[in-house]
């Protein structure tokens, strides 16, 4: 099994990047991973902490319609370019975390993809070069307010709701271009989207290529590469879970909005 890279919370409110070993236990890093982390004596035992997103980007760079059907279900062309939004690292919530159903929108989809984490600043890169800067790959669900994005004109409010950006549960060096991505809901075991990530318009070398001529990507930030087809509504009390061969799989339950604290 290839190695998994986590970000975990001890009972301590102590935050610790590390190595998920088979046990469930923990050997913590003295440093963020992409940030040459070696290994310490420190064991974290399996009831003494709790998983995090696997990073805490400066920033999420998104990509719109990357997969072809996708784009057609949307009733567009594919994009002659790489499309970019942005969320807002405040959007992100680990595995198990609860995405929270805004009272402004009427209609919030799931949106499984495959991330990207930079490993090292990337300016101007050339596809070859960004290949190198891409350290690893998570799961993500790109939570989306999709009544909100039609009427906005503009995708920031749409997508950038706090808990819109389910992340992990960790991080693996190395992915296949066959792998298949998939999300579920509930308990249908018919995979509502179903593709593989090398059916992607714009490779991952290419999106950060592409990024990174318009804005400098730094260590940890994360890059959304795209959802395939298949994208369909959340209602409040769904549980819905995104999977990637060679990663695992991505759980969240869908909740109302809590009312503000006071």
């Amino acid at each position: 099994m290839a190695q998994r890279y986590v970000r975990v919370q001890t009972t301590e409110k102590r935050i610790y990047y590390g190595l998920l070993q088979l046990s469930r236990c923990v050997q913590v890093l003295d440093a963020p991973p992409w940030l040459k982390g070696q290994p310490t004596e420190m064991i974290l035992e399996p009831d003494s902490y709790q998983l995090l997103a696997p990073c805490a980007p400066s920033k999420i760079v998104a990509v719109g319609k990357n997969y072809a059907d996708h784009a057609a279900e949307m009733g567009t062309s594919v994009p002659t370019e790489p499309l970019l939004f942005l969320k807002p690292p405040t959007a992100i919530i680990p595995i198990g975390g609860e995405i929270w159903y805004p009272p402004q929108s009427q209609r919030v989809d799931y949106e499984g993809e495959l991330a990207l984490i930079i490993g090292e600043a990337c300016i101007d890169c050339t596809p070859e070069e960004a290949q190198a800067k891409i350290w690893g790959y998570t799961i993500a669900n790109d939570v989306t307010a999709r009544d909100l994005q039609q009427r906005d004109g503009q995708w920031t409010r749409a997508k950038g709701f706090d808990t819109f950006c389910p992340l992990g549960p960790w991080i693996v060096r190395e992915i296949s271009p066959s792998a298949r991505l998939q999300t579920f809901v509930n308990e249908n075991p018919q995979p509502v989207q179903s593709a593989l990530i090398e059916e992607m318009v714009f490779p991952p070398e290419v999106l950060v290529s592409f990024i990174s001529q318009v804005m400098t990507l730094l260590p940890g930030d994360v890059v959304l590469t795209g959802t395939p087809q298949g994208i369909g509504p959340l209602f409040v009390g769904d549980r819905v879970r995104v999977e990637i061969e060679g990663i695992g799989s991505l759980e969240n339950t869908v909740v109302a909005r809590p009312s503000p604290r006071k």
